[in-house]
Parts: C-alpha cells; structure tokens; sequence
C-alpha cells in the first residue's frame, strides 16, 4: 500500500495502525502526515496561552501517537474520533503541568540538519556514521548529536521549515494536501466528543434543541421542567462547550 499524499480511507487507516503498533515507523509518519491537519487545527485552539506554536504542534503529536498505540478497532468509533480527545488531552496535560522540556528551533534545526547527513552518509557509505563523526562534520559537541537525534524520534521534522534556517519557508504541515477542512472535522469530532460526555438530561436537551428543532417550551414539556429550567440549562452547557473548545 503506498501513500500518494491523499487522505487514507479507513481501510488503509486501520492497517497502517496495525503496521505502527508492529513497530513499523514508516507507517507511523504516513500516519502523522496525513493526519497533520486534524492535528493542527486542535493546536490552533491553544494558540495565544503561553506555548509556541512548535511546541504545541510537537505535544499534539506526541499525543496523536499515543492514540495509535492505544487504538483498538473494537471500539467502534472512527480512529480520528478516538484521537481527538488524546491530542487535546496531551496539550491540555502539558499547559496544566507545565513540566515539559521544549526543544528549542535551533535543535529541531540541527536533528534536520544530522538527519540529512546520516540518509546521504548511509546512501555512498552503505553505513551509519557514528556520533563522534557526526559531532565532527557540524562542529558540535557529542552530547548536543544525543540530544538531536533524542528529540528527532518525535515528529519535528513535520514542524519545521525545509531551509536550513528559519527564514520563512512554508512548514511542511502547510503544503501537504487535504481533501478535507481540518477545522470543520474537528468541530464534529469535538462537537459529538463533548456531547458524548454529557449527563443523560443535558445531552437530551442540546440533541433535541440543537438536532431536533425543538422550541425550549416544547423541551421543557417533555422533560417535565420550566421554560426557565430548560434556559438556564442550556445556557450553562453552551458555555461549557465555549470552554471546552477553547481548551480550558
């Protein structure tokens, strides 16, 4: 099954992740790439709280990654529901605890940098380089090589500009091809994720007012309560959905 750089039905979607969870990180990254606008329309959603953007992008990640390990096709949801939750909640972990180390542009450039140089050494060497050797080509020391290669085991290379340095090139996460709007698939899968964890009576009431057209005196005669009740509740759901989309 090879990846023309279109979206994956959920056929090739189910087998790569049963390739990934094989240990097989060529199917993870398809994963990752076809999977990076979901992922960065949930990261947008945290923009302006104190975290960059790449850092954001690189938890949403790790969170997406986790979600493919702990996917289990018995669930019966699609797997880009499953993951939704498990991306925001790594986002939402790291802003709560604050306690994570971010990697800074300029190691996210040099693990693109020694990336480079391992693929091209590989190719005329047909061997790997050591790191006292890959500390020598870029005039670093071994211990920054360790801490390069260390972070590029995550998806930065999805993060970061294809030039050498940050000068504006587009991010790769930009240019890969979509058929779909990532912000309106993420809408529904929060929209159905929230609604999903609703108490019985209040998710009766957004389903039957938002889905079924109903007036809130007609919801309030079902359910035996106040217009007022029905007001009020609503209400209160509405700004917990404002919240939960904002990720707060």
């Amino acid at each position: 099954m090879k990846n023309g750089g279109t979206m994956l039905n959920p056929e090739q979607t189910a087998e790569y992740i049963r390739q990934a969870k094989n240990g097989n990180e060529k199917a993870k990254e398809i994963l990752l790439v076809n999977n990076a606008n979901l992922i960065k329309s949930i990261v947008k959603r945290f923009l302006g709280k104190g975290v960059e953007y790449d850092d954001l992008y690189q938890l949403g990640s790790l969170g997406f990654i986790k979600a493919i390990k702990n996917f289990n096709e018995n669930y019966d949801v699609m797997f880009s529901t499953y993951a939704v939750p498990m991306i925001i909640g790594e986002i939402k972990r790291f802003m709560r605890d604050d306690g994570a180390v971010k990697v800074s542009r300029a190691i996210k450039v040099l693990a693109v940098k020694i990336n480079r140089f391992i693929d091209e050494y590989r190719q005329k060497r047909n061997v790997s380089p050591t790191v006292d050797e890959i500390a020598k080509h870029f005039g670093v020391e071994r211990q920054d090589v360790v801490f390069a290669l260390d972070s590029s085991k995550y998806p930065l290379s999805l993060n970061t500009a294809e030039g050498e340095e940050d000068d504006g090139n587009p991010e790769l996460i930009d240019r890969l091809p979509s058929r779909e709007d990532g912000d309106d698939l993420v809408d529904k899968i929060m929209l159905r994720t929230f609604i999903e964890r609703l108490p019985e009576r209040d998710r009766k009431i957004i389903i039957l007012r938002y889905f079924g057209d109903k007036t809130q005196s007609e919801i309030a005669a079902e359910l035996g309560v106040s217009q007022v009740q029905v007001s009020r509740l609503e209400n209160k759901i509405i700004e917990k959905l404002r919240s939960f989309c904002n990720g707060n």
